[in-house]
């Protein structure tokens, strides 16, 4: 699979970049992707949500009034749910959130995301990305004149502090190592952009097929 190949400034090059077959030219699959974003979401949820119940609300270890004769609703306690102050019933506590899902079924979604965009003609490649300085307007401008808009997922071959710092603040801009690539950042952007050493990282560490 040939893509046009551009240099940073979005000029189109003569030489094309290759996409791998394998790993872009997947057929559909909305059950599986569906099945991903559910786990990945789930694995998100830290699950610490607590609340006290009325055994754990400090006071009302006396009886508010006597049960006969006041003429007032019977009350065992004031830190009962149905009291200003009181416990909760039925809150959440706790818990553990995580799914899994097997490792052939993680890279398989994500070969099926990288194939959708690259059918549907939003993967840009290019050659490299290099700032001169740590600073937003460098990369907004480099973005600008690739023609990207929107969210935007930039794929490096290996960490480069310029480009993650000079994205940081450009709120629809995520940056990513193409060896920690997963199926729900690419799902969520709306542009893909490769730099050309990093196609090669990915054939690398998630092989040319599921």
């Amino acid at each position: 699979m040939k893509v046009d190949l551009y240099n940073q400034q979005g000029e189109k090059l003569k030489t094309k970049a290759t996409l791998n077959p394998s790993i872009f030219g997947i057929e559909p699959n909305k059950q599986l992707l569906s099945q991903y974003v559910r786990v990945y979401q789930a694995n998100q949820r830290q699950g610490t949500a607590k609340v006290k119940t009325r055994a754990e609300v400090s006071g009302g270890g006396r009886k508010p009034w006597a049960q006969k004769g006041t003429g007032r609703a019977r009350h065992g306690s004031i830190r009962s749910p149905i009291w200003v102050g009181g416990g909760v019933a039925f809150g959440p506590t706790p818990r553990e959130w995580r799914l899994k899902l097997p490792r052939k079924m993680r890279r398989r979604a994500l070969f099926v995301a990288l194939s959708q965009k690259a059918q549907a003609g939003k993967i840009l490649v290019v050659n490299k990305l290099a700032l001169p300085e740590i600073k937003t307007k460098l990369m907004g401008e480099t973005l600008a004149k690739l023609g990207l808009s929107g969210k935007v997922l930039v794929v490096l071959p290996e960490a480069d502090k310029s480009v993650v710092l000079s994205a940081r603040n450009l709120g629809q801009v995520t940056v990513v190592v193409a060896s920690n690539l997963n199926a729900y950042d690419i799902l969520a952007a709306e542009s893909v952009v490769f730099i050309k050493e990093s196609l090669k990282v990915v054939e690398d560490v998630f092989g040319g097929g599921a």
